[in-house]
């Protein structure tokens, strides 16, 4: 009877342990920071004003998701919608789904070389994240990029 009672709080122990373990990892706990490069694989322009570029046509991205030091195939995607505002850049919002969550984006991009863009929010893993989104043009066609998340909570 003792060697029962004594596993079974040998069991309660160790899952206890199990459980909390788990738990820390469950989001982020401090500044971090996600290099990662895309590739674009899909634009949609939808003219949205008088015919031609101006206020109002929308733009769609879909981009891969790389970390080419860990793997040659994409860890994720992301969505990219920007509204061309007429003034010469566009008011952007986006969605970077990573393996452990997703990344939400906004601002205002003067153009697409080098920008930089607010972390607004994540899931998962990046729950309650803020900090700033940098991308650089690495050029090539289709467009890739190199992508700087900074994050704290």
């Amino acid at each position: 009877m003792k060697r029962v009672s004594v596993l079974a709080a040998l069991l309660v122990v160790v899952s206890l342990a199990l459980v909390t373990t788990a738990g820390a990892a469950v989001a982020l706990t401090g500044p971090g920071s996600i290099r990662v490069t895309d590739r674009q694989v899909k634009h949609i322009h939808v003219d949205g004003g008088l015919g031609g570029k101006g206020a109002g046509d929308q733009d769609f991205y879909r981009q891969l998701l790389y970390n080419r030091g860990i793997t040659t195939e994409p860890i994720g995607h992301s969505d990219l919608m920007c509204t061309n505002t007429g003034t010469g850049s566009a008011n952007c919002a986006g969605t970077y789904f990573l393996p452990k969550g997703k990344l939400m984006v906004a601002g205002v991009l003067a153009q697409r070389f080098f920008y930089e863009l607010a972390v607004i929010g994540g899931t998962g893993f990046y729950q309650d994240a803020r900090g700033t989104l940098t991308g650089t043009r690495l050029g090539g066609a289709p467009r890739h990029e190199f992508l700087l998340f900074r994050l704290s909570v």
